[in-house]
């Protein structure tokens, strides 16, 4: 199945993401690091007019997605197995209907945050794909990535946090399905945060 569904990336420049699925496509969303697919899956089987890329370099990760797909019959996800930057980069501007981060490596060692998926090159990047009036959601049950999230995407001057009460971000909203890592967070006793950005309108 895998190759059906593979990305690949142009030598150079941008390329369409609508181009990847059939031509009564609503809308496009992005998942970096979908783990093993539990959400991109119900995202995808929630309306088969919604094409739902996947970011994950993780290969049990990808073999599960794909058993998902497959038993499910889903023909609206596709799949990027390489560093979601990369894919990042390469899509056009506002192209993009909404994007997800959830419970990425929070690299808790200081040399190591470097590493961390949500920066302000990430965001940079996400903020050009987005449409404007668009969501971005993080989510993680790490209290030191939950500062570095809330620090680095209310500082980005192109998302506007939606959070208006602790309930906002305390509870999963009810489109926003669950995953095994929140499960996991739970049975831990770690609380799980979900953060809600809006791509503000361009200038």
């Amino acid at each position: 199945m895998l190759p059906a569904l593979r990305i690949e990336l142009p030598e150079a420049g941008s390329f369409d993401p609508r181009g990847l699925f059939g031509p009564d496509l609503d809308a496009v969303w992005l998942e970096v690091g979908f783990g093993a697919g539990e959400h991109l899956a119900a995202q995808a089987a929630a309306d088969p007019r919604r094409g739902v890329i996947g970011c994950e370099v993780f290969e049990n990760g990808i073999v599960k997605l794909l058993a998902e797909i497959s038993r499910r019959g889903l023909g609206n996800i596709r799949l990027f197995i390489d560093d979601a930057r990369l894919l990042i980069a390469a899509l056009p501007e506002a192209s993009l209907d909404r994007a997800f981060i959830l419970f990425p490596d929070p690299w808790p060692k200081l040399r190591h945050h470097k590493r961390r998926i949500v920066s302000a090159a990430t965001l940079d990047g996400l903020a050009r794909a987005l449409r404007d009036g668009a969501e971005l959601r993080l989510a993680t049950d790490d209290r030191d990535y939950l500062r570095w999230m809330l620090e680095h995407a209310t500082a980005h001057p192109a998302f506007e946090w939606l959070a208006r009460r602790p309930q906002d971000w305390r509870e999963r909203p009810a489109d926003w399905p669950p995953t095994r890592y929140e499960q996991k967070a739970l049975a831990a006793g770690r609380q799980p945060v979900f953060l809600r950005f809006r791509r503000r309108p361009r200038v």
